[in-house]
């Protein structure tokens, strides 16, 4: 039976917990790692009355989107919604695991649901973030004694996860050249004796891998290399992931009035209203952000999107279009509410019908209209 440990693994390979913001705190909340799933129970967040749902339903996991601890906690005493949570969890042995903002932040998250949902066309990330990218470079003996090794330590590195460039897989770059070096007193060297100066043919190998897999590509290196002494460099990237950050810009098959445009966000999400501010022009091109999105207004803008669909925007921050979009507010929950989807998509893709995996029926909005 799978693990809530295997439940993580999942999650975090599809939004590697690398990806949120600092303030964030996804991942495992509560409960055993080695924990055996009876049961699934997805939703936006959790509260008490959401872990005696799943406890009713036969379901020892919640998985949210919302963390139910942002800060640190210094007791457990029932005081707040935070404490009641956790203290109702461990008492029923529920685990919490929250996909927060690294969620947000993956090519196929939070933003890519709500573009589908509202029929985006093309779509790509409209914030893609920096720092999360290296690169590597290695060398390796190309000799007889060696052959085909180039090629072998390369598919190490790619099944550690380096050589991924957009769509592209298995992306390398080589490039000849001549290695030299004198092994010392004691080593046990692959080419070469001790104390004789060597100069062997070899080749450079460079890969890009992103960050969080470093501790991977680099113990795939050493296990795939012959030498006793491997060596290689690591070079942080400033280079753009364009499959990671925040936002999702896209395009409607086909413009729309910005009143159609409303009437469609009202249907698709479910809402009685939508704040926003004046727009006379055709809405095409479609900027979002699920959550709280007013931060990247700037960003939809310079991408020349008709509309920003987003939630929680403040009152002065309305101002900030200046007329060059129309500035959608849904709610913070509206522009949420499809992550489940997401999480029932990949557990059932991984564990198939092992357990159950349900939606939790217990409304938690806050918000009412």
């Amino acid at each position: 039976m799978p693990t809530v440990q295997d439940l993580a693994r999942l999650l975090e390979a599809a939004a590697p917990l690398a990806y949120q913001e600092s303030y964030d705190n996804a991942g495992l909340q509560c409960g055993l790692p080695s924990a055996e799933i009876t049961g699934v129970l997805l939703a936006l967040d959790c509260t008490p009355a959401v872990v005696a749902e799943a406890t009713r339903r036969g379901c020892n996991v919640v998985l949210c989107h919302h963390p139910v601890i942002f800060r640190p906690l210094k007791r457990l005493t029932g005081q707040g919604l935070v404490e009641q949570t956790i203290m109702a969890a461990l008492k029923a042995d529920v685990a919490i695991y929250a996909a927060h903002t690294n969620l947000d932040h993956v090519r196929q998250g939070v933003n890519a649901k709500l573009a589908e949902k509202l029929g985006l066309l093309n779509t790509r990330i409209l914030a893609p973030k920096t720092g999360t990218l290296a690169r590597l470079s290695t060398y390796v003996p190309n000799t007889p004694a060696y052959p085909g090794l180039a090629d072998q330590v390369l598919q190490a590195l790619y099944a550690a996860g380096a050589g991924q460039v957009g769509e592209y897989k298995d992306c390398s770059f080589q490039t000849p050249g001549t290695g030299t070096f004198t092994p010392g007193a004691g080593t046990q060297p692959a080419i070469g004796a001790e104390n004789q100066p060597e100069s062997v043919p070899e080749i450079k190998l460079e890969v890009l891998l992103p960050l969080h897999c470093q501790a991977a590509v680099v113990q795939a290196l050493h296990q795939a290399h012959p030498y006793e002494e491997v060596a290689y460099e690591l070079v942080k990237l400033e280079n753009q992931h364009q499959d990671v950050g925040a936002g999702m810009v896209g395009e409607l098959p086909a413009a729309l009035r910005p009143a159609a445009f409303r009437a469609l966000l009202k249907q698709v999400l479910g809402v009685p209203v939508v704040k926003y501010t004046a727009f006379e022009q055709p809405i095409k091109k479609v900027a979002l952000c699920g959550g709280a999105g007013s931060f990247l207004t700037g960003a939809a803008v310079a991408s020349g999107a008709d509309a920003y669909v987003t939630g929680d925007v403040k009152y002065h921050e309305f101002f900030a279009p200046e007329g060059r979009l129309m500035l959608c507010d849904v709610g913070h929950f509206e522009s949420e509410q499809f992550t489940g989807e997401i999480f029932q998509d990949l557990l059932l893709a991984a564990f198939g019908r092992t357990f159950a995996v349900l939606f939790a029926e217990t409304p938690t909005n806050p918000v009412h209209y």
